[in-house]
This record gives structure tokens, C-alpha cells and sequence, in this order.
């Protein structure tokens, strides 16, 4: 999939992609000002290729609907956090999993393999957690994956909570609830388990906040702290089965 990386925007200090996003205003895709500790994440946007991030990657023949997540970095009480949702248990895909705030692309977005990803990715978490896009600073943007089970090409966009605001599920019928979590806790050890699906697949997931992060999310977080340099070992043979209907 050489194209994921060849179309995304660049990640920064001299960026000057635009992209507007809801009531958010104008943003830019920048490193400019970022604090230290997200170095590591920087460098890993910068260097990582699709394949050290998934298995699934984007159909040849272009097939998928494309999609964006934000991958929103915070700093909170315990230092450095994530910001995430739990899906509603009613909805028709990915139903009750903790996930990235994120969806497909509209119209409206624009081109997704330049700025669209950005417009949505910021247009969807608000809308998901009511999160205010002016105060988020974009930085960087993930080979584009792929979810086989709902055929989602998902462009992962890496944002820095500049301005938190307050976040919450805007519409219950697609949001249970929107919570923070430690990087902290997302690198102990005590936290991190195999999912066992019962088709087979298996794969790296966390148990915090009172919930099981796994699939395309825990993926993800899983190679950004391994590439940013602050995994942990863990016991990779500590393994929780997962539903059918997962």
C-alpha cells in the first residue's frame, strides 16, 4: 500500500494544511509547540510504515468506505492520557467496544487521501463527545488501515489536546460514554491481556476504565507505544475470551 504514505499530509512545524472542522474554525497540522514527551509519538508518525501497524491493509482495488479516527492526546492529573468512547450497544457495527472517537468521511469532508481525514476525524468527535475542535492541535496522520468485518479504510489522525473542553456522549444512541486513560495505566503490565476471539483471531487489548479495549483500537495503541518507546513487558499468555457476537 505504498500510496498511504505517499498522499497523507506532512506532520510538521512547517505544515500549512488547512482543513475546517464544524464549529472548530480553521487548523493547521502541525508539531509546532507540542511538549516534550510527545517526541517519541512524533518520530514514530513520521517513520512508522503500514505494515508494522496492521496486517489489514486497505483493498488494492480501492474497495472500503473511507473513515478517520482521532487519536487525541491529553495531559490530565496522572500525566499523559488518551481520549476514548464506548460505542452504544444498539448500533450495527463495532457495537459496546471502546473505540476512537471517529467515522466515515462525508461529502463535505473533501479529498480523503489529503485533508479530508482531518475534517472528519475532528467532525466526528465532536459530534460523538462534544469535544470543541479549536482546541485541538493536529500533528499526524497514520498509514491508512483497514477493518475486514465492516469494510472501514480508517485513516488514523493524531491530534494534542491544546485547550481541553469538556466531552461527554452527545447522543446516546451512539455513545454509552466518553473517558480518559492514562498512558500510564495503558503501559502496566497489570493491564494488558490477549483477546480471544472465537473465530481464532487474537490479538493485544487493555483492561481499564472499567472496560476491554481491543480490535482496531487496541491495535493501534498497542504498536504507537511500542514505537514511541514506552511499552512495558507483559504476559502475553494472559488471554480473555471474547463474546461470539463480538
Amino acid at each position: 500500500m505504498t500510496g498511504a504514505t505517499q498522499n497523507r499530509p506532512a506532520a510538521d512545524a512547517g505544515a500549512h494544511t488547512e482543513a475546517r472542522a464544524g464549529s472548530g474554525g480553521s487548523t493547521v497540522l502541525s508539531t509546532h509547540g507540542l511538549p516534550g514527551w510527545l517526541d517519541p509519538v512524533v518520530e514514530a508518525v513520521r517513520t512508522i510504515r503500514p505494515t508494522q501497524l496492521s496486517r489489514f491493509l486497505p483493498p488494492e482495488d480501492g474497495r472500503g468506505r473511507q473513515s478517520a479516527v482521532l487519536i487525541l492526546f491529553g495531559e490530565g492529573p496522572r500525566g499523559p492520557e488518551l481520549l476514548l468512547m464506548e460505542r452504544a450497544g444498539s448500533l450495527r457495527s463495532h457495537a459496546g467496544q471502546p473505540s476512537f472517537p471517529g467515522g466515515a468521511l462525508d461529502p463535505e469532508d473533501g479529498d480523503p487521501h489529503t485533508t479530508g481525514p482531518l475534517r472528519a476525524a475532528l467532525r466526528e468527535a465532536e459530534e460523538e463527545t462534544g469535544l470543541d475542535p479549536a482546541g485541538v492541535q493536529l500533528f499526524g496522520v497514520l498509514p491508512r488501515l483497514y477493518i475486514p468485518v465492516s469494510e472501514f479504510v480508517v485513516t488514523p489522525v493524531l491530534g494534542w489536546w491544546r485547550a481541553p473542553s469538556p466531552v461527554g456522549a452527545v447522543d446516546p444512541a451512539e455513545t454509552a460514554r466518553v473517558f480518559t486513560v492514562p498512558v500510564a495505566d495503558l503501559t502496566d503490565p497489570r493491564h494488558r491481556v490477549t483477546a480471544l476471539h472465537p473465530s481464532g483471531h487474537h490479538g493485544p487489548a487493555f483492561t481499564v476504565e472499567s472496560a476491554l479495549v481491543w480490535g482496531f483500537t487496541a491495535g493501534v495503541i498497542d504498536r504507537l507505544l511500542h514505537f514511541a518507546g514506552w511499552e512495558v513487558p507483559w504476559d502475553r499468555s494472559r488471554q480473555v475470551p471474547l463474546d461470539w457476537r463480538s
